[in-house]
């Protein structure tokens, strides 16, 4: 019974190592030209796979994209990454996007995701708001192909609509309520 508690402290402790390393390097790797790189390209992939993210782009007043976020954890988890906020096609802003968790789960992935402000204010509670926590505030819909399927320009009526892409790793399921998103100088 010692041997085991040894082991799962170990592992712990281990994957905690792991989440702080990975994001305390992708913080400091950030410039501004990589996640202007890193974004453009996260849209591209995203609109291929997705058709109605890139008809609901048209009409967004502003898309904040997350190329990469880093996800792991043992019972205790977390997950950050960084990304920009895009009006037409200028970058108004630079973000991170912070997540903590506790609960049933083990292993680490990666996601992006992008979240289309539907609204000015939307927009407007981003910019002004010294970190928006998701759940909190402009009423956000998470996108998954059901949804999509039903998404027109007509039946939109909500401030923001987010679509997780590109998951790659060992965990189940992606969640983004209660994530923090704040503002950073890249």
């Amino acid at each position: 019974m010692y041997r085991k508690r040894n082991h799962l402290l170990a592992f712990i402790l281990a994957t905690a190592s792991i989440i702080s390393m990975g994001m305390a390097s992708q913080a400091s790797a950030a410039t501004a030209e990589d996640l202007d790189r890193d974004a453009r390209q996260a849209l591209q992939t995203l609109y291929k796979t997705s058709p109605s993210a890139k008809n609901l782009a048209q009409d967004a007043k502003a898309i904040l994209i997350f190329p990469n976020i880093v996800k792991a954890g043992l019972i205790f988890g977390g997950a950050y990454g960084e990304g920009e906020l895009i009006k037409g096609s200028k970058v108004t802003g630079y973000y991170n996007s912070v997540t903590g968790s506790w609960g049933l789960q083990a292993g680490a992935q990666s996601y992006g995701y992008a979240v289309f402000l539907m609204t000015d204010k939307a927009v407007k509670y981003l910019e002004k708001s010294k970190g928006w926590e998701i759940g909190v505030g402009p009423t956000v819909v998470v996108v998954d192909e059901g949804v999509a399927k039903n998404l027109s320009t007509s039946s939109l009526k909500n401030d923001a609509y987010a679509f997780i892409f590109s998951q790659q790793g060992l965990m189940a399921g992606v969640s983004i309520e209660g994530t923090k998103i704040s503002h950073i100088k890249p």
